[in-house]
């Protein structure tokens, strides 16, 4: 039996990279998974990677209708909740002079608002005894020139940890959050970028890390996954970084 055995699971941004890579992990440990994302090609492709007990419902998490048609398909199919990874999120570079009000409210609205609303409105399906588990960024504790706006929406979404860490208690949900650091997905790509800077970028990244590399999706997956496990039934509140020890040393 695996350690998520029988239990029903909701992740965001589950087609892609981190996300994809959590779903895949929590169905090889036993668990029934939903995964959101908002092009419906790239949730299939990811249904069909993962294999079984998974559901895919398209949706964005920035708009409140679609979080209400997402909880009221787990509702319908599962009945409850006992663990959610808030995962989608997204930052797009962008220089202090040359950010706009649309970067700033996009960069706010996925990353800050999306998460706050992705668990409120998941908290009514919740088991006692659950386990939700927040995506953040070692961005959020450093000061990263050009990822001003980005790293402030991560910065809030640990604000949410503390303060639902002891608002869920009574019910004996825990909350946590991983940190990663920079990680092999597109992320970097889709961040604005341009294509001539983009491998002295990630090379950059790489020499801040104590361990010399970019992570991998499945390394994140896996602790998401001990967070989401009873293996992690004595630990609440926590941000755990999975970045290779950057910002830690």
């Amino acid at each position: 039996m695996g350690k998520l055995e029988g239990k029903v699971a909701v992740i965001t941004g589950g087609n892609s990279g981190i996300g994809l890579a959590t779903a895949k992990r929590f169905v090889e440990e036993g668990a029934h998974v939903v995964i959101t994302g908002r092009r419906e090609k790239e949730l299939k492709e990811a249904a069909a990677f993962i294999g079984r007990n998974v559901t895919t419902i398209t949706g964005d998490i920035t708009r409140l209708e679609d979080l209400d048609r997402l909880y009221a398909v787990v509702k319908e199919k599962h009945g409850h909740i006992d663990a959610l990874f808030a995962n989608a999120g997204w930052g797009e570079v962008a220089p202090l002079e040359a950010v706009s009000e649309a970067h700033f409210d996009t960069t706010f609205d996925l990353n800050a608002k999306g998460t706050f609303f992705t668990v409120q409105k998941a908290v009514p399906l919740f088991n006692d005894g659950g386990s939700i588990i927040l995506n953040t960024s070692v961005a959020n504790v450093m000061g990263l020139p050009t990822f001003a706006v980005y790293a402030a929406a991560k910065a809030a979404v640990r604000s949410f940890l503390r303060a639902w860490t002891l608002e869920l208690k009574d019910r004996k949900i825990r909350v946590n959050a991983v940190s990663p650091g920079p990680i092999e997905t597109q992320a970097l790509e889709k961040a604005g970028i341009p294509p001539e800077m983009l491998e002295q970028a990630i090379a950059g990244f790489a020499s801040q890390v104590p361990l010399g590399r970019r992570g991998k999706p499945e390394e994140i997956a896996a602790a998401v996954a001990f967070f989401a496990s009873d293996e992690s039934s004595y630990i609440t509140g926590v941000e755990l970084a999975v970045a290779g020890g950057m910002a830690q040393v």
